[in-house]
């Protein structure tokens, strides 16, 4: 395994230097930051990322506002008692992408998130204060405890919402791939640990956030972005 300086280093040669690498890094929020957004705002970045998954992400850009009217401002103590009836009126809202489970999962993280909201004080809070030294730990927990929140979905999740977060892209994984620390797409609990040791390893060499790591990974080969 490379070290991060010689990845970044073929990243930025590739970019076209230091300066378009960094411009192309992620922001990432700190604690507080993620903190201080309401939950509403979880729940409706979970319900965006879901139903672009495996569909074209600017049909549901465009089709947003009317997401945001049929479910109320994603409040999850409301979206979590949507009823049966309730679902069936989304189900011939013109104005979203009527897809039954998708729209299931709604109220399935609503309720996600109102359990965590009891256990940390608000959802924000979980969220802000997980560690990245264990995110393959938070993906876990999105996995288990939420609905279709697995694999790249909850990644892009976390990234959009600012949470420090290294994302399992095509290139991500080829470059983790050619570094030795994988030899095919991680998806075993010791590959996954193996992906986390490695970016809390280059972290500590850095200092930089995982999301850096991750955006530098995926730049570092030819076909990366």
């Amino acid at each position: 395994m490379n070290s991060f300086e010689t990845i970044w280093d073929r990243a930025a040669a590739r970019k076209g230097g230091e300066d378009a690498l960094e411009a192309l890094m992620p922001a990432v929020r700190t604690a507080d930051e993620l903190r201080a957004i309401s939950d509403d705002r979880w729940l409706a970045e979970m319900t965006r990322r879901i139903f672009q998954a495996g569909f074209n992400w600017s049909i549901i850009e465009k089709k947003w506002p009317g997401f945001e009217a049929a479910f109320e401002g994603f409040v999850p103590g409301r979206c979590a008692m949507l009823s049966d009836d309730d679902i069936d009126r989304l189900l011939r809202d013109k104005d979203i992408v009527r897809n039954a489970a998708k729209i299931l999962s709604v109220r399935e993280n609503a309720s996600f998130l109102c359990d965590l909201a009891r256990e940390h004080g608000s959802a924000a809070a979980f969220f802000a204060d997980w560690p990245a030294d264990d995110f393959a730990g938070l993906l876990d927990v999105l996995k288990k405890r939420g609905s279709r929140l697995s694999g790249t979905t909850g990644q892009y999740f976390l990234r959009f919402m600012g949470k420090d977060s290294y994302l399992m892209s095509k290139d991500v994984v080829a470059a983790l791939i050619a570094e030795g620390v994988v030899d095919k797409p991680p998806s075993s609990a010791r590959a996954l640990r193996a992906v986390q040791e490695a970016f809390n390893g280059w972290a500590a060499e850095c200092g930089r956030p995982l999301a850096h790591i991750s955006r530098t990974l995926a730049c570092s080969l030819d076909s990366g972005g």
